[in-house]
């Protein structure tokens, strides 16, 4: 309801907009043409404009609630307030305008009803696109899209000419479509005042384009004018049709004597856009603020940066070592010089040395000598969102000797070429209750137990009663007879029950504990891969798949032990 009378709010504000701008700006102009489509124009505007809303979005870094705070739940006894009766406004706005909506979709049904009596069973000349219709009726000749109705035998033949060119332009320009439109808005919007003006100036306007096409085509405007003057006799005029007769003859007639505009006045039609814009930025603009995650937050970090690491390691070949040298000139336009290249038995590299040159002179230098396979190295550079690039050279052993004479390098982030991505961990086994032999329940011979009496049927026989007492006394002493058997077997059942319940109550006491050492595991795991691969990483999607499999036989397992527990249960 809110949401509609706000649409309502914005489209009355939207057509005053249009119509104040047309009634300072424009209504003196003889742009009539221009006039028509910046009218209609207007009143799509104001409909179409306020359903279309533009979201911005903020974001912000969450805020962390203190430690400390208290989240206990105290409950605050609150007094009920007597129900009171109120009036829902909203239902009776609501409800007016439904009654005045109709009243004027009536009034637009009879005023059709009227217009199909007129032109119904009457004989229709049809001349190029207009079909004419001449009525005995005493009304004001009209046009109704290519039809247009007059009455010949009350003007000459000259005024009826005047009339016809007149009838024509409304016509074939279809002035009836802007004449229907705009009743249309005035039904939906009737409580508007504006609207009603609205019409009106439409309305006027077409008559002036009419007006001006019509005189071009006549020789006297002169007698056109008096053709006007004399058409204000007839009152009767039909609804939603374009009539010649109009109460603002005086208007019409000044508009037909009126210079052209200046084409430089032009200008006018613009001056809407202003208020158009400051109508966006006021109403049409919503803003949501959300709150950026982590994850986000080192997605938007990633993204103003890019990483290449090239790494060299004992194992790496000539060709490879190739590789590293072309990719760095064709991807980077980084030179590096690799020389005194030495390799044990094993063709593993144990001396190299690496010049890195950016532009002129050498830019840094990784030297490695010894006998022992060298250990991985690598060559980091770094491209930020402008462009501009960063070298660096990397590496987890204490045997390189690294001169590097750039400074702009101290703000790259360590990183470990050795280090692999931990695996997934493993959800812990869940203990299966104790199995064992379970002592053998005592043999019962059915046939000597003995059979409960039967109650007699009319429990008001007091002597009937009494023997099913008695009765009942002696089944008790018969049954006590089998009790010290079943009350052995079931004595030792409960002990042997009550040693495995507390073997496995030790056991799931173990369990809870590597679960919950499981989860911090998994928490840690995923936010390091998160971090090192980003989500969209092959060896993310590995990792993940390996955990799934894990969680799946972890499931399995859950369902397997509730399955034992049933027959556990059941069998105690």
């Amino acid at each position: 309801m809110e949401a509609l009378f706000i649409f309502i709010a914005k489209s009355g504000g939207l057509i005053a907009i249009f119509y104040f701008a047309y009634y300072f700006l424009l209504r003196k102009e003889t742009f009539f043409n221009s006039n028509r489509w910046f009218l209609l124009a207007g009143l799509f505007t104001s409909v179409i404009l306020p359903l279309i809303v533009y979201t911005k979005v903020i974001w912000i870094d969450p805020v962390a609630l203190p430690s400390n705070l208290d989240y206990s739940v105290t409950y605050i006894p609150q007094n009920t307030a007597e129900k009171t009766f109120e009036i829902n406004w909203n239902l009776i706005y609501l409800f007016v305008y439904i009654i005045g909506f109709l009243t004027f979709i009536i009034k637009f049904a009879i005023d059709f009803y009227s217009l199909n009596t007129v032109l119904k069973g009457k004989k229709v000349e049809q001349q190029a696109d207009f079909k004419f219709i001449d009525v005995n009726e005493n009304i004001a000749p009209f046009s109704y899209f290519d039809y247009i109705v007059y009455n010949s035998s009350m003007y000459t033949a000259s005024e009826l000419e005047n009339i016809l060119e007149h009838e024509k332009v409304h016509s074939d320009q279809k002035h009836t479509i802007d004449v229907l439109i705009s009743r249309l808005f005035c039904i939906l919007f009737w409580f508007n005042p504006i609207i009603w003006l609205y019409k009106k100036v439409i309305l006027q306007n077409l008559e002036f384009i009419a007006d001006n096409e019509a005189a071009k085509k006549i020789s006297d405007k002169k007698a056109y004018q008096y053709t006007l003057l004399k058409i204000t006799t007839h009152e009767t005029c039909v609804a939603i049709t374009n009539h010649f007769y109009q109460s603002l003859i005086k208007k019409r007639i000044v508009m037909l004597n009126k210079n052209q505009s200046k084409k430089r006045n032009y200008w006018k039609y613009y001056a809407v856009i202003p208020a158009l814009v400051v109508f966006v930025l006021l109403f049409q603009i919503e803003t949501i603020a959300q709150e950026r995650t982590k994850a986000e937050k080192e997605i938007a970090a990633q993204e103003k940066k890019s990483v290449d690491v090239y790494k060299i390691k004992k194992s790496t070949t000539d060709q490879e070592l190739e590789d590293i040298r072309e990719k760095l000139k064709s991807n980077h336009n980084v030179d590096i010089v690799i020389s005194e290249v030495k390799r044990n038995s094993d063709n593993e590299l144990t001396s190299i040395k690496v010049d890195i040159e950016k532009g002129t002179g050498k830019d840094q230098t990784i030297q490695i000598e010894g006998d022992e396979p060298i250990k991985s190295c690598g060559i980091v550079i770094v491209t930020d969102k402008k462009g501009a690039k960063k070298i660096n050279i990397v590496t987890n052993d204490d045997q390189f000797q690294i001169s590097a004479t750039n400074q702009e390098n101290e703000d790259i982030a360590n990183i470990n070429l050795n280090s692999t991505p931990p695996t997934p961990p493993t959800p812990p086994s869940i203990p299966t209750f104790p199995n064992g032999p379970m002592p053998q329940a005592p043999p019962v011979d059915m046939s000597k137990m003995p059979k409960p009496p039967v109650p007699p049927k009319n429990h008001n026989d007091k002597v009937a009663m009494k023997n099913f007492e008695k009765e009942m006394v002696e089944f008790e002493k018969k049954m006590e007879a089998f009790e010290p058997d079943m009350s052995a077997y079931e004595k030792q059942v409960e002990e042997i029950m009550e040693k495995r319940t507390a073997i496995f109550d030790k056991e799931m006491e173990k369990y809870d504990i590597a679960m919950e050492k499981f989860d911090a595991d998994m928490e840690k795991y995923t936010q390091y891969v998160e971090q090192k691969y980003g989500k969209d990483m092959k060896q993310y999607e590995i990792h993940m798949k390996e955990y799934e499999k894990n969680m799946k036989q972890f499931e399995k397992d859950m369902r397997q032990y509730e399955k034992k527990m049933e027959k556990e249960s059941k069998r105690s």
